[in-house]
């Protein structure tokens, strides 16, 4: 119970980092805040919710926008991002 509270609260303060910095350009279509569900697992390995994997395909057309910006880049390239897409069966940004 506290591993998934504070896995929450990661979560939550990914979220809230992350939206405060999306840009402009950014908040029409790319959201990037809907990844927020993937923080457990792109930061920590685990396996990726359904929720996660869902929000990941609708967010894949803005990967490469992410992967550009410097605020969201290290976290798109992460190993633990790649393991990520490929459990999730989204193919890998060819940026």
């Amino acid at each position: 119970m506290a591993m998934m509270r504070k896995e929450a609260v990661v979560a939550l303060m990914l979220a809230l980092v992350l939206l405060a910095e999306v840009p402009g350009w950014a908040r029409a279509e790319c959201q990037v805040t809907q990844l927020a569900v993937c923080a457990s697992a792109i930061l920590g390995g685990t396996k990726p919710s359904g929720e996660c994997c869902g929000n990941l395909r609708a967010q894949q057309g803005c990967f490469c926008q992410y992967v550009k910006d410097p605020n969201y880049g290290h976290y798109v390239n992460s190993p633990h991002a790649r393991e990520t897409l490929q459990t999730c069966g989204i193919a890998l940004p060819h940026c």
